[in-house]
């Protein structure tokens, strides 16, 4: 019958064997990962040769840090043989000591025996652990840059910026034009474009491929225009989107804080204030209670408001006689002054009218210091002739809205005679109806108009 101790001298071997076993492996695939380094820089080393000759780094620092991960394994394997000699000496010397001095009649030396085994596994497990946190780490990565901290845009901004067009950057309120190559242009920068090129007398182009154009090269887009008319906009009185394409109706029937006017103006309410709030003033409203006498001073002024219309609109049906009438559909630009302080100022390009040369020009509060500091703005304009004329020009003029511009102005008939000495005509009103419509034309990028002038006959 095998005793205790014979039992525990004949697992010694086995011990050793497997420890062994688990060291050669390890310092294996130690060995295996330095010869696919060395491998690894012997190739880097040619291309860092063939990347010198191109002026190109980025594998060179593959081919540093090849290095620096052999230098790196080699320590390792260093290591690991400095741990296997020392397992080694532990294993063998408490061992041998062990046998020697067992005795099968001796119980207290075989159980000495079993307590000199326990606690020799547990250094070379510890030591073993070391070994692995020594083990070269996964290979790195690139680092994409990632915005992980910002917020994404909405889809519908995102489409803003690419459907915009691509003169004024805007989105488009009418029609769309595209170049041969796809580039997006509106209604109106389309015809500016193509006046600045005629007033250079050169050929048309896109602004951004330089492609050349001309008005009947150009298709329209209409999925840009359906998509577009779709997209979102806010609402300037309930600040809520809408689809452009039903934002106006909107604002002009069913928005509840748009700004309304009592049913009792026409006898001299003078009230205006949010819609939802105009039932409950209605109700309390004085004015239905007045006598007659008190409401004359009303229709007094409704009488003289209408009597002006009706001259407009017979100026204008004597204009339409006219021999020579002229449509310009422009766009005016902001600009800086010169000045110690910059002032801001608009102004169309040239435009031909009449064989002559014309601009149109526009500033805020009659050119005022500081416009920031005054609550009410509204915008001057005057016409001015670039060109020389040996005849005098008796001219009248108007500004609408036209057809790829939404300013809300409310037309006004004005005459000026030019010449060669007079070429600027004086500063006049622009007849927006309020402050916030000036600060919506303000806010856009350019002003899109239409203006009609008239050349009387001599």
């Amino acid at each position: 019958m095998v005793t205790k101790s014979q039992r525990n001298s004949l697992s010694i071997p086995f011990f050793l064997a497997g420890s062994l076993l688990l060291t050669t492996r390890l310092l294996f695939s130690i060995l295996l990962k330095i010869i696919r380094r060395i491998a690894e820089c012997h190739e880097n080393f040619h291309m860092y040769w063939l990347l010198t000759l191109n002026n190109t780094s980025t594998d060179f620092i593959t081919f540093l840090t090849s290095i620096g991960s052999v230098l790196s394994l080699s320590r390792r394997l260093l290591c690991g043989l400095r741990l296997t000699s020392a397992h080694f000496s532990r294993s063998f010397g408490g061992k041998i000591k062990t046998i020697n001095m067992a005795d099968p009649n001796n119980e207290a030396a075989s159980s000495s025996s079993v307590s000199e085994q326990a606690p020799s596994a547990t250094p070379i497990r510890d030591d073993l652990e070391k070994i692995e946190d020594f083990l070269e780490p996964d290979k790195k990565r690139r680092k994409l840059s990632r915005n992980d901290g910002k917020t994404e845009q909405k889809l519908e901004h995102r489409l803003g910026g690419i459907l915009c067009c691509a003169v004024c950057l805007d989105l488009p309120k009418a029609a769309v034009y595209q170049c041969t190559n796809g580039h997006l242009m509106c209604a109106g920068c389309f015809t500016h474009v193509l006046a600045d090129a005629r007033l250079r007398d050169e050929m048309a182009t896109c602004p951004n491929c330089r492609i050349e154009i001309s008005r009947t090269s150009p298709s329209r887009n209409l999925a840009v225009e359906k998509a577009v008319s779709e997209l979102p906009a806010e609402c300037q009185y309930c600040a809520k989107e809408f689809p452009r394409n039903s934002l106006e109706r909107h604002e002009e029937t069913m928005c509840e804080e748009r700004i309304s006017s009592c049913k009792y103006s026409r006898i001299g309410c003078p009230w205006r204030g949010p819609n939802h709030e105009r039932p409950e003033h209605e109700a309390h409203c004085v004015h239905p209670h007045r006598s007659g006498l008190d409401v004359m001073d009303a229709l007094r002024d409704i009488d003289a408001r209408t009597l002006e219309e009706r001259r407009l609109y017979d100026n204008v049906f004597d204009l339409l006689s006219y021999e020579k009438i002229t449509f310009n559909d422009l766009q005016m630009k902001p600009y800086r002054t010169d000045e110690f302080v910059h002032k801001l100022f608009y102004e169309t390009s040239r435009f031909t009218a009449f064989n002559n040369q014309w601009v149109v020009k526009a500033r805020i509060n009659n050119s005022q210091r500081d416009p920031t500091q005054s609550s009410e703005r509204d915008m001057t304009y005057q016409l001015i002739l670039k060109s020389k004329t040996t005849y005098p020009l008796p001219l009248h003029y108007l500004i609408l809205k036209g057809p790829f511009g939404d300013m809300k102005v409310q037309p006004r008939i004005h005459k000026f005679e030019f010449t060669d000495q007079e070429i600027e005509s004086p500063y006049l009103p622009l007849p927006l109806p309020d402050t916030a419509e000036c600060n919506r034309l303000l806010a856009a990028r350019a002003i899109s108009f239409r203006l009609i002038m008239f050349l009387a006959s001599k």
